[in-house]
């Protein structure tokens, strides 16, 4: 009785250009400031690249490893593959497989280089929190980022953050190449300056913007996709309890992930809220509401369209 639900973006590819086009202006201003040649910014942009296809081609492997996830069978988790059977049906799109990592602290996650090589992770901490009609919403905001090619823009924004942070380190060590700015020996502060405080910085905040415009896009457009923006709306409160209650460890692996997992998996506290990758809960939870209210006027129901039990 479900037909099937329409795709659509944000204007997402106008936005991650801009966002892309001030990336590479901040590498241009570096590489300006400080003199640096046209050697050592070929160096570094090519060190993007790799990075980015590596991220890109291997990032289900990658994210999935490093949650130490595991693939679970439909006889294992038949209430996960039913919701995404149904949701990816209702979207026109491919089953991604499904993971379960092994940790206590309420998460989920999407990854994959396009939606034929896509999976969607949950943890067992967020197995255990949440009913299954508020894992459906989870869900549906996690196929979203799949759907609108979410992971491709990240694994670049990565890529290009990792060019300007290097660069900023490679300019603090090896200065510039500019024969003047060695011998005069303060030619090249400005430069330096810039490098080592506002590039990594400035990198940094590009890459959450990006994040956090998609985190909002996936809310939407993921319950736009289930019908149900107060299931997703109820699920990210209590993961945002969860978490503080049950924080995740912070390591390598982990930290890598945890700009793809729906809600942040560590506790944010002072000036760290400032630099997440996520925007404020309180803030997607009003929006969902919202969005709720706008359906309810529309003559919609929401969590009412499919039986989930």
């Amino acid at each position: 009785m479900d037909r099937e639900i329409h795709v659509r973006g944000h204007f997402n590819g106008l936005k991650t250009t801009l966002l892309f086009a001030l990336m590479w202006a901040i590498i241009m201003l570096i590489w300006w400031l400080t003199g640096g040649s046209r050697g050592t910014l070929g160096l570094f942009i090519c060190i993007g690249l790799a990075t980015t296809f590596v991220s890109y081609w291997f990032s289900d492997k990658l994210a999935i490893a490093s949650m130490r996830a595991q693939w679970v069978s439909e006889q294992e988790a038949p209430g996960l593959y039913r919701i995404v059977r149904e949701l990816s049906a209702r979207a026109g799109k491919p089953m991604p497989r499904i993971y379960i990592a092994p940790t206590m602290s309420p998460n989920a996650f999407a990854t994959g280089r396009n939606e034929r090589h896509a999976a969607v992770c949950c943890t067992q901490g967020i197995l255990q929190l949440l009913n299954e009609r508020e894992i459906r919403g989870v869900l549906g905001h996690e196929l979203m980022h799949v759907y609108n090619r979410d992971i491709l823009t990240g694994a670049i924004a990565s890529a290009m953050s990792t060019v300007i942070t290097y660069l900023g380190y490679s300019l603090m060590y090896f200065g510039g190449s500019s024969d003047d700015d060695r011998e005069s020996g303060g030619g090249n502060v400005l430069g330096l300056l810039v490098s080592m405080i506002l590039a990594p910085i400035g990198a940094s905040l590009i890459q959450m913007a990006i994040s956090r415009t998609r985190e909002f896009d996936a809310d939407e457009d993921g319950s736009r996709l289930t019908g149900d923006p107060e299931a997703l709306a109820s699920a990210l409160n209590k993961i945002e309890s969860g978490v503080q209650m049950a924080p995740m460890a912070q390591t390598a692996g982990t930290q890598s992930v945890s700009a793809l997992m729906i809600a942040n998996p560590f506790t944010a506290e002072g000036l760290s809220r400032l630099f997440s990758t996520h925007p404020p809960t309180s803030e997607r939870i009003a929006r969902l509401m919202q969005m709720s209210r706008e359906l309810r006027a529309a003559g919609a129901v929401p969590g009412q369209r499919i039986s989930l039990h």
